[in-house]
């Protein structure tokens, strides 16, 4: 299928374009405000809106859940201090190019807007928060890219076309940042997707949890109201006279306006014709409010794959294997984020036999003790120099330039040859 005919959105014989189905969570209601994501032209299809609980869940209701925040904060904030490095990858090993384009790219500046870590963090909350992450690639007079330009999830709709002989091809109905709409060939639109059931396009979590999020939300709806009316339960005025309709409604408006209410706590109540306030028993404690609340803390923290304890659910932890429990947030939680972004640059903008490459070093490091034990039997094997242990610290290479050598164990040799004829003395 050719490029015009593809733009122009007719394909030949053999080749099929399907629009891929859009899963949104864009808030339905009368207000924009409602919603940090305004959706464009292409957007179709919502299913944000109330939940079984009565209550709206969108981005702004779900991000106003602090658990929702710290996790959406904590992957995005550690995802984002990690560098990507651009690599050359041959027999020789793995070697960061530090002079290409690419490299300063993705560790220099993606924008004139966005700092490094500004442009991965929104990357990364993009793809939390509607599980695609889109930009628009600027490219030079030799179709290199020189920005990335981050657009609103929900003005980019997606296509394919599929093609017997040239397989599958992807392009992008997308609003870009000055308000104009056009198709654009993927070349020019860099796609992440997050988690999906077909590929190229990524589940939205608020939208699939709808109802997870609206039941922590109906939650601190109750705890909100409770206090508002000063942790007062409902109460009934009864009497053994009989009392008129207009007269209840006056003696209803008068308890209203003289005893519910924060700013009445505490007021004196002076009831006449019979009356009798009865509160209607409400035990929170009974009610296992408290108990609620952490569970939906948990359910929040499997929906992100964050550990409890990194979003302060405390109740469970020991704190003594915090090391660990950091090494399997690094493995398990934001591996398969980085091997995501990593592989989708790749694919987009790599060389034949380059590669992009998190290096979460510095999350792995440790404690001091075990860092300094780590590094010395390093150096001590050979492995590395005094310099590079240095480095490790933050430290200066050695002035006189000693530290560039690289010590080899006496007692050692290669394997399979005899060993080194010992010097006099020794």
């Amino acid at each position: 299928m050719g490029f015009l005919s593809m733009l122009g959105g007719a394909g030949g014989a053999s080749s099929k374009i399907r629009q891929e189905p859009r899963l949104l969570a864009a808030a339905e209601s009368s207000s924009p405000a409602d919603s940090f994501q305004t959706g464009g032209p292409w957007a179709e299809v919502s299913l944000s809106g109330p939940s079984r609980a009565g209550v709206l869940v969108n981005e702004r209701t779900t991000l106003s859940l602090p658990a929702v925040m710290q996790a959406v904060r904590i992957l995005s904030g550690v995802f984002a201090m990690v560098p990507l490095h651009y690599c050359s990858h041959d027999n020789g090993g793995t070697h960061k190019l530090l002079d290409d384009p690419l490299y300063s790219l993705m560790n220099g500046r993606p924008n004139d807007a966005q700092s490094r870590y500004a442009f991965r963090e929104i990357l990364m909350s993009d793809i939390l928060m509607t599980g695609n992450f889109y930009a628009y690639v600027s490219r030079d007079q030799f179709m290199r890219p020189v920005a990335l330009t981050r657009l609103d999830p929900f003005a980019v709709q997606v296509y394919q076309s599929f093609d017997q002989a040239t397989g599958q091809t992807m392009f992008y109905d997308a609003t870009l940042p000055d308000g104009t709409s056009q198709r654009f060939p993927s070349r020019d639109i860099w796609a992440v997707t997050g988690m999906s059931r077909n590929g190229l396009q990524g589940l939205n979590p608020v939208a699939y949890m709808r109802e997870a999020f609206g039941e922590s939300i109906a939650t601190a709806a109750y705890v909100q109201n409770y206090w508002r009316n000063n942790g007062q339960p409902p109460v009934t005025l009864t009497t053994d006279k009989k009392v008129d309709p207009d007269v209840r409604a006056a003696i209803k408006a008068d308890w209203k306006t003289y005893v519910a209410g924060v700013h009445n706590a505490g007021e004196p109540v002076v009831l006449g014709q019979g009356l009798k306030a009865d509160y209607m028993p409400v035990n929170n404690k009974d009610g296992q409010l408290v108990e609620t609340r952490t569970m939906q803390v948990l359910d929040i923290a499997r929906a992100w794959g964050v550990p409890p304890h990194l979003i302060f659910e405390l109740s469970k932890a020991t704190f003594g294997n915090i090391e660990q429990q950091s090494l399997e947030f690094v493995i398990y939680h934001l591996g398969p984020h980085f091997a995501r972004v990593a592989d989708s640059a790749a694919h987009a903008f790599a060389a034949s036999g380059c590669l992009f490459s998190h290096d979460p070093s510095d999350l792995v490091k440790g404690g001091f003790l075990d860092r300094a034990q780590g590094v010395s039997s390093l150096r001590n094997a050979g492995v590395i120099s005094t310099d590079e242990a240095r480095n490790n610290f933050n430290l200066n290479p050695v002035a006189d330039g000693t530290g560039q050598d690289r010590w080899q164990p006496v007692n050692m040799g290669i394997a399979g040859q005899p060993a080194p004829a010992q010097p006099p003395g020794a």
